[in-house]
């Protein structure tokens, strides 16, 4: 079940011209992943969709004061920064259509994907790469499966840790299951 610009444009109104750029990478990234079918793409759309924005945010907004959180501490270390304020926090920030986070993630999703990401975490801003490193995501925490079920919470929480977000992200998914029938 590719997705089409138009659908994605529905699904996502705020995406604009972006749409055109991701239609046809995220039908690349959900192949490869095996989101397939209504339940898994609308659950991984309206996933993206909301953590990026509306395909608008590839990099995480926030100033330095903001990222020092993932520079230092208890979340850093989680994350696989290093302890000392360094500037990990800056340098592997929220990513992606998915908002890869910390430097433990970027190492394997660059193991996944062919890339050094440790080395060059920019890529994750490119479109291809946005896209696919989401893909890789949803299935390294084993989100089809739960989308199969419906359970749509769990999958944020996968994905967010808590439920950051939820009104938008339900109102993003039954647009996305309306859309998509």
């Amino acid at each position: 079940m590719p997705i089409t610009q138009a659908q994605l444009l529905r699904i996502l109104p705020n995406a604009g011209a972006s749409a055109g750029v991701f239609a046809p990478v995220l039908n690349i990234a959900m192949g490869r992943y095996q989101i397939i079918g209504l339940k898994r793409v609308a659950a991984f759309i309206a996933q993206v969709g909301h953590e990026s924005g509306q395909l608008r945010y590839l990099r995480e907004l926030g100033n330095d004061v903001y990222l020092s959180k993932y520079d230092t501490g208890r979340l850093a270390s989680c994350l696989g920064n290093t302890p000392e304020a360094d500037g990990d926090g800056q340098r592997y920030r929220g990513r992606g259509l998915i908002q890869i986070t910390g430097r433990a993630n970027y190492q394997a999703c660059g193991e996944a994907l062919g890339l050094d990401l440790v080395a060059e975490p920019a890529l994750l801003e490119q479109p291809q790469w946005a896209a696919l490193s989401a893909a890789w995501f949803w299935a390294s925490r084993g989100l089809n499966p739960l989308a199969d079920a419906g359970d749509f919470d769990a999958i944020t929480r996968r994905i967010n840790g808590g439920q950051n977000g939820a009104a938008d992200r339900q109102v993003l998914y039954g647009r996305a299951l309306r859309v998509l029938e």
